[in-house]
């Protein structure tokens, strides 16, 4: 880990070129996964299945820069290795299935602002649950406030660890519509997902894992 907090080990070998606008990875990994080369274009959302165990998180994990790595991983053409470490990981936003909380007030975590009660609206939660201490609050309201505060950063990629796990078809749906108008937006997205029907409705492409590696083409 460097001075920064980076856990990359700099790997400037690419086997092709990098995408000029979205993620890049580059022959990335670690003792556990990988390696990697895949694009994820602005405006395009890659699905990662697999079984639990095959390294899904430490994917998503290494692109943030979280978990020791090799290789490359580069936003809009521009690498992980130079841009320092807290401004990749705000571009290149990890969110966990069980968000952590520094604080029980929500509020401490986002503005009581006009932008966030709209987002809260599109994910179906009600503006109160602001005020509501975290402690109270379901798993799926966790993972949907979490979103919503991942959103109000506006990254320039999203990496998703089964954000809808707790949450029913309908709220699903509505997650799904609002980060496909992200995706509109120009955001790239990765999303771990064990819900074949989610991978259908949002994939552009498609990355099946098992036991660390990929596999090619989800089914």
């Amino acid at each position: 880990m460097d001075s920064r907090g980076s856990t990359r080990v700099s790997d400037r070998t690419h086997s092709r070129p990098l995408c000029p606008a979205g993620l890049s990875l580059r022959g990335l990994r670690n003792s556990h996964a990988g390696p990697f080369d895949v694009d994820v274009p602005r405006g395009r959302c890659l699905v990662v299945t697999g079984m639990s165990g095959a390294g899904k998180s430490v994917l998503l994990r290494m692109i943030a820069d979280l978990d020791p790595h090799q290789g490359g991983v580069a936003l809009d053409g521009v690498a992980c290795a130079d841009m320092p470490a807290h401004q990749w990981r705000r571009q290149v936003l990890y969110l966990p299935a069980e968000p952590g909380w520094w604080s029980d007030i929500v509020l401490d975590h986002m503005p009581d602002a006009a932008e966030t009660r709209g987002l809260l609206v599109q994910v179906g939660l009600r503006e109160g649950v602001l005020r509501t201490p975290v402690h109270r609050l379901s798993t799926g309201e966790r993972q949907r406030l979490a979103l919503v505060r991942a959103l109000l950063l506006q990254p320039g990629v999203l990496l998703l660890d089964e954000p809808c796990s707790a949450l029913d078809e309908a709220t699903t749906r509505k997650v799904e519509a609002l980060l496909g108008d992200r995706k509109a937006k120009g955001m790239a997205i990765v999303l771990v997902s064990h819900d074949q029907a989610q991978a259908d409705r949002m994939a552009d492409l498609r990355r099946h894992m098992m036991s660390g590696h990929f596999t090619g083409d989800a089914a």
